[in-house]
């Protein structure tokens, strides 16, 4: 099949259309794209220098929802299918894979760094792993009424911060903070509150913060003065007022800024978990014998295994996390205006691009 797809061929110069032909080998399938959200780690891509794995030229964009329309063998059952694209795809029988660990997997496929991702009419991707999406036109499996573009953010910005939750062990009463309240700490905040969570969130921006506060964060807080004494003080005394002593603060770093992964930091206390979900090349100097005197523990969180995006799926679609007040839709042809406006902050929601 014929595909067009806005390719970069040297960062930080705007993205061209280009066409290529596409056809679907054993195991996976032609998706037509319904909505691509638009990553930070896109924007490392192009304007940081961070390197795809997949040399230039590259198609960016592994947010991705949209539509089966094409099949190689062994995937005929996906035909017509709607799907939410998983952001890491594992190859499923490597020994991570063997041992829960896809987010290693040596033979992941991930769009838009491995392979042509999602800013185009479509994406070629393994079938493995893609998450089926419900009749959305039955407003009892979607009282929301979202669209299929809408889901596309299940993968990675919802989903990321569900996978770090899931490995911070999070429970119900435990003290959730999200350092960084835009894009997957936004959503972050909703996930760990629709799980019983007291959210704390985190953010220099007071429009996130209120939107934070509106959908599960029962404190919302400005970041304050570089030494952090404050701020923490105001988080020990929120969780002090519900009973959650320090080893069930889930501290989550999500703002992908050398800034918040200090402040972050800053936040451990005694048998505490530190998250880090958001990525930044720049280096952050901290003392890290505090993991050790607080006996706390710190995880990075890559990506989402698949068969976690079912249970994201539901909570979306549930209305538990709410979709539409934190997205802008834009159409694809905007793209080199839409990572020009995140790139210098004149947007504040997460971007879905529609073909």
């Amino acid at each position: 099949m014929r595909v067009s797809s806005w390719v970069v061929t040297k960062g930080g110069e705007p993205m061209t259309l280009a066409e290529r032909d596409e056809t679907p080998g054993e195991g996976e399938v032609l998706v037509e794209v319904a909505g691509c959200g638009v990553c930070h780690t896109d924007l490392g891509f192009f304007y940081d220098g961070v390197p795809t794995r997949h040399p230039l030229p590259l198609t960016l964009g592994h947010e991705i929802a949209g539509r089966v329309v094409a099949t190689g063998a062994g995937a005929q059952a996906w035909a017509g299918k709607a799907v939410v694209v998983p952001a890491v795809i594992p190859c499923g029988t490597c020994p991570a894979c063997r041992a829960g660990r896809g987010g290693v997997c040596p033979k992941q496929v991930f769009p838009g760094n491995d392979v042509h991702g999602g800013f185009g009419s479509h994406v070629r991707v393994p079938a493995r792993g893609l998450c089926p999406v419900p009749d959305l036109a039955d407003r009892a499996k979607n009282p929301a009424g979202l669209a299929l573009a809408d889901l596309s953010v299940i993968a990675d910005a919802i989903s990321t911060p569900y996978q770090a939750v899931v490995h911070a062990g999070l429970q119900a009463g435990d003290l959730a903070v999200f350092v960084g309240a835009g894009g997957v700490g936004g959503f972050g905040v909703q996930v760990a509150a629709a799980l019983g969570a007291a959210v704390v969130a985190v953010d220099p921006s007071k429009e996130r913060l209120e939107l934070a506060a509106a959908h599960g964060a029962a404190l919302a807080l400005e970041p304050g003065p570089a030494d952090g004494k404050a701020l923490k003080a105001a988080v020990r005394d929120f969780a002090k007022a519900r009973g959650v002593p320090t080893w069930r603060w889930r501290i989550f770093e999500t703002s992908g800024s050398p800034q918040g992964q200090a402040t972050a930091f800053s936040l451990l206390a005694p048998g505490a978990h530190l998250g880090v979900v958001g990525f930044t090349p720049a280096k952050v100097e901290l003392r890290l014998s505090n993991l050790m005197a607080f006996d706390a523990t710190a995880r990075g969180t890559w990506g989402c295994l698949p068969e976690l995006y079912p249970a994201v799926l539901d909570l979306v679609l549930s209305g538990k996390v709410a979709v539409t007040p934190f997205l802008e839709r834009r159409p694809l042809a905007s793209v080199n205006a839409t990572f020009d406006d995140l790139h210098h902050r004149r947007a504040s929601k997460r971007v879905v691009l529609v073909p």
